[in-house]
């Protein structure tokens, strides 16, 4: 039963979060890559996201104390610069996915594999000295004040995901066959059209049926 426990809704933050089971990791057949195509063909031409989102989720982030500059700019950012320089990654049908919800709505979003997360997750802030692998060079991420998702057990929870970067131990594999997706959103933007946010989610749980032919899905918003 999905459960997520959203301790950051006090500092503004609304999470989509969509499971979805008995899923297959391929490549992204040609309607999928043409959907995501066309939107990246669009965003290489825009300046997205504009400064009103681009600094609501950059000021959520600085919520724990986290700076989100640099290497540590939100995936959302990283991904719509990778969209205008030519560069953006088309990966797998899971990421393909993922990537194009945080495309269209300009929030960060995550995939995790749910073997390594479970269906009770916890969301927080990163602790003093908390880090984690997330390349396969084996370069860290220091998690402190970071939005975090994280297994509930042990407590205080282990970090697998952020609206950066995600773990190498929560990434999904090849052998995936189920994961957990979260959106990342200001409550403040949220609030003014909670609709097309909880449409956006649904959209993320539709593409994973249509896409990833996923058996069992839910979706919640908190």
């Amino acid at each position: 039963m999905l459960n997520i426990k959203n301790e950051l809704n006090s500092f503004g933050l609304k999470v989509g979060v969509v499971i979805a089971k008995d899923i297959a990791v391929k490549p992204s057949p040609p309607e999928l890559q043409a959907l995501l195509k066309n939107l990246v063909d669009k965003r290489s031409i825009e300046f997205f996201p504009p400064d009103q989102l681009k600094e609501s989720v950059r000021k959520l982030l600085k919520t724990g104390g986290f700076k989100p500059t640099g290497r540590n700019k939100p995936a959302s950012e990283y991904l719509s610069q990778a969209a205008r320089e030519g560069r953006f990654p088309f990966l797998n049908n899971l990421v393909d996915i993922n990537n194009y919800i945080s495309l269209l709505s300009g929030y960060p979003v995550t995939i995790l594999d749910l073997a390594a997360t479970s269906e009770s997750v916890l969301i927080r802030h990163g602790n003093e000295g908390e880090k984690y692998i997330f390349n396969q060079s084996g370069q860290e991420i220091d998690l402190e004040g970071s939005i975090i998702v994280c297994k509930v057990d042990p407590l205080p929870g282990v970090p697998l995901g952020s609206p950066v970067k995600d773990s190498m131990a929560g990434k999904i594999k090849d052998n995936t066959t189920s994961i957990i997706g979260v959106i990342y959103a200001p409550h403040e933007l949220v609030s003014l059209d909670p609709e097309s946010f909880a449409k956006l989610v649904k959209t993320f749980e539709e593409l994973l049926v249509t896409y990833a032919d996923a058996k069992n899905t839910s979706h919640l918003v908190s």
